[in-house]
């Protein structure tokens, strides 16, 4: 399934958007590159990738995404050091976690070539894009797609895989302030929790809407079962220190395998800091937050890294966390960052050098 760079074909626009792009005042997501990359699958088999301008895609009405909901996707970043040489952060480990997403929804999987071959490509004729500011990156979306046609209920023919870049700033400003989740619930045992499927994320914004509409900012899922058990935060991962211990619940096939959050965990045990993964009770935080023993919550990812929370409410009650001058989550953000910027030594071998 090798297909090399030199057999990409590309089209390049004829005209750039960079001289319209504030670099200095990025949003999130919601300015694009100039190119994209874009490979079909059809007849049992995926074409050539192709690299083209930066376009809106066409596709019949019947096409099964629209139906049924076959869809799955990636985040990644890109980074530009002071060399403006590039790089990504545990790319190979983005593409494990497609594939797995893919297998769960019954798409077919994507070479680990066509990939990392097309998003170097994909970087290197758009790396002006890749800001340098602090704080910055470009960040990089990988996703897939049914876009065979047909109303019967099964699964496509045909599908495309695009890789779409947006220059962005952070994700995230300050602190957020979180409501316990007891009446929805993000996934379920046996469910597609694990995979990043955009219907999963679909379903969470109606319970988040109702959420912000009591004052918080996101909400902290919990198990569907019981809701006795702290799962995620948002669309992130979540750690709580009691004491000085750094916890997170167990992945699962209700729990996203976090890449930002098992780069935590091996720098927290590369810094001496103690941590445990087992199954975090509500009870726990609670009684933990009354006593003053809850030092700090954070959710991780990709967009934000690591997003400190600054209260949570809990059945009409909310918690303050208490404020650190010397916290877990921005020693480990630092940590992680210094890496993906090429600012410190990476003794974990994630940084990826993207070849310019």
């Amino acid at each position: 399934m090798s297909i090399g760079t030199k057999n990409i074909i590309v089209e390049k626009a004829k005209t750039s958007k960079i001289g319209q792009i504030d670099f200095d005042n990025l949003a999130f997501g919601s300015v694009f590159t100039d190119h994209m990359l874009i490979c079909d699958y059809k007849n049992g088999s995926w074409g050539i990738p192709k690299i083209l301008p930066y376009q809106p895609i066409t596709l019949e009405p019947s096409a099964k995404i629209f139906h049924y909901g076959q869809s799955i996707f990636e985040g990644m970043k890109a980074y530009k050091d002071n060399n403006n040489d590039i790089f990504l952060f545990r790319p190979l480990e983005n593409h494990k976690r497609f594939n797995i997403s893919a297998k769960r929804l019954c798409i077919p999987e994507i070479p680990e070539e066509y990939f990392m071959d097309g998003l170097r490509t994909l970087l290197q004729l758009d790396e002006a894009f890749i800001p340098k500011k602090e704080g910055s990156s470009l960040y990089v979306r990988p996703f897939m797609f049914a876009s065979g046609k047909g109303f019967h209920a099964s699964p496509a023919d045909e599908y495309k895989f695009i890789i779409a870049c947006a220059p962005s700033g952070s994700y995230f400003s300050g602190k957020v302030k979180v409501l316990i989740e007891e009446t929805y619930s993000r996934s379920a045992n046996g469910g597609v929790g694990y995979a990043k499927a955009g219907g999963n994320y679909a379903g969470q914004f109606y319970p988040t809407q109702l959420a912000v509409a009591k004052g918080y900012n996101q909400v902290i899922w919990t198990d569907d079962t019981n809701h006795e058990y702290i799962e995620e935060a948002g669309a992130m991962n979540i750690f709580v220190r009691i004491k000085d211990t750094l916890i997170t619940g167990p992945t699962s096939d209700r729990i996203l395998d976090g890449i930002t959050r098992k780069s935590i965990l091996d720098i927290a045990k590369d810094q001496g800091i103690s941590t445990e993964v087992r199954k975090i009770t509500v009870s726990e935080v609670v009684d933990a937050a009354k006593n003053g023993e809850l030092m700090e919550m954070f959710g991780a990812g990709t967009a934000a890294v690591i997003s400190p929370i600054s209260a949570f409410g809990f059945r009409g009650t909310d918690y303050e966390l208490p404020e650190l001058k010397h916290s877990y989550g921005a020693k480990l953000k630092k940590i992680i960052t210094d890496i993906q910027y090429n600012k410190s030594e990476d003794k974990f071998g994630w940084r990826y050098k993207v070849t310019t």
